[in-house]
């Protein structure tokens, strides 16, 4: 199993095909949802179905190397989305008078269990495919400090 597959394509063309699987996804997610009668639910089961495709295909063929260029460039410029929302959540905090550290240990609380989840499955992924790099040759030999 390769976790990357190396293609040459160009960023522009990356750029759309990502987005092109994106929105495909979401709008097949939409369908399905208005066809359940489940509308509001299109968006999770949309990024379900998206996570869900992603794994199948990198255990079966490994992802393209264009995905993770072109998702890498996509989330460091969308970060800016997520401010207005962050803005208008920061000042409704502060109208919740008496409930507003329940409110906030509870967003800690459900924030940081699934990050250290993640931040374990991460590490256990990362060091099982470092070792089977290293099982294959496939990385650089260390040199030792120790002069013989």
């Amino acid at each position: 199993m390769n976790a990357l597959t190396q293609t040459k394509l160009p960023l522009w063309l990356a750029l759309l095909l990502t987005l092109a699987m994106v929105v495909i996804v979401r709008e097949s997610a939409l369908l399905l949802c208005q066809w359940a009668g489940i509308e509001k639910a299109a968006n999770i089961v949309g990024l379900v179905a998206m996570f869900v495709i992603l794994v199948v295909w990198r255990l079966l063929k490994g992802l393209p190397e264009w995905i993770t260029r072109a998702s890498n460039l996509l989330l460091v410029d969308s970060g800016f989305a997520f401010l207005p929302v962050s803005a208008g959540a920061g000042i409704l905090l502060f109208e919740l008078g008496d409930e507003f550290w329940g409110v906030m240990l509870t967003m800690a609380i459900s924030t940081l269990i699934p990050l250290w989840g993640l931040a374990i499955l991460a590490n256990r992924w990362l060091s099982s495919s470092a070792d089977n790099k290293s099982s294959t040759g496939l990385t650089t030999p260390k040199v030792s400090d120790k002069s013989e």
